[in-house]
């Protein structure tokens, strides 16, 4: 009882603080920096647990959290693309630096370097250009989009739970998730659709569809977001299975670490944005 007590109150705080910041782009660019900076020191410290792998933590979150900045700064406009260079060097040190530590492993220290890079600090950088748009004004910020991603990730969670529990009967992917099953995904699925086309009529009624979306798309963003979502809770749980842990940390109470919370939206983010991307397209 405690424990869940404990989940819960984590729970709503968490949810709360992701909400109110992209209410506004100073509170959005800080929060995720920081959840940018504490996911790759996590991952870093993750790794770092294998025979012969020396990642440099200091510098590979140094670097995933000015990535984050420099991303959003660009795509806001406040910067120019040079504003990327520094951590183009870094990340050339970062390899050259393996010449020179004679590490066990350094083959293996450059590819858990680079996935700090790829599978943690990336994605969460691509949020700025989600939330940041170009116009005949201007460069404007929406919040609309990249709250909704978060939101359809929660709610396909709560829904393939649900449904799971209820109808569950056959199994996702048992060799890395036996916990999720078909059903229960296709429940969550359907249930982000719904609350999709209810997003499409609220951002239509009060003018907050900023990328004008029609019913149609939204509901794809929609799908888009469940399909690569349960891939990356999938991808973080092959992860954690093979370095052995339950849990990828402790600093969220009742919810494991900074991974396990994040784990749907590293591979959800870059799909909305390729998606949205392509919605141009045609």
């Amino acid at each position: 009882m405690k424990n869940l007590i404990v989940r819960t109150i984590t729970g709503i705080l968490f949810v709360a603080a992701v909400v109110t910041c992209f209410l506004e782009p100073t509170a959005m660019t800080l929060l995720f920096a920081l959840v940018t900076g504490l996911t790759v020191w996590e991952f870093t410290g993750l790794v770092n647990s294998r025979t012969d792998i020396s990642v440099n933590r200091f510098i590979s979150t140094i670097a995933g959290v000015y990535l984050y900045f420099a991303m959003t700064g660009y795509c806001s406009c406040l910067t120019p693309s040079t504003v990327f260079v520094p951590y183009l060097i870094t990340i050339i040190y970062l390899l050259v630096a393996e010449l020179y530590a004679k590490n066990a492993d350094p083959v293996g220290n450059w590819a858990y370097t680079m996935m700090s890079q790829l599978y943690v600090a990336l994605p969460f950088s691509l949020l700025a250009v989600l939330a940041f748009r170009s116009t005949a004004y201007g460069v404007t910020y929406t919040f609309t989009v990249p709250l909704s991603v978060f939101v359809f990730l929660w709610i396909n969670d709560t829904g393939a739970y649900c449904c799971g529990s209820l109808l569950g009967r056959h199994k996702l992917f048992p060799r890395i998730s036996p916990g999720k099953s078909w059903e229960g995904s296709v429940g969550g699925g359907l249930l982000v659709m719904a609350v999709a086309a209810g997003v499409w009529h609220i951002a239509e009624t009060y003018g907050m569809n900023d990328l004008g979306l029609s019913l149609i798309e939204w509901i794809g963003l929609g799908v888009v977001v469940v399909v690569f979502g349960t891939w990356g809770d999938l991808v973080e749980s092959l992860f954690k299975r093979t370095l052995g842990i339950k849990d990828s940390g402790t600093i969220l109470p009742g919810h494991g670490g900074m991974l396990d919370r994040f784990d749907s939206s590293l591979l959800a983010i870059p799909a909305a944005v390729v998606y949205l991307y392509t919605l141009t397209l045609f």
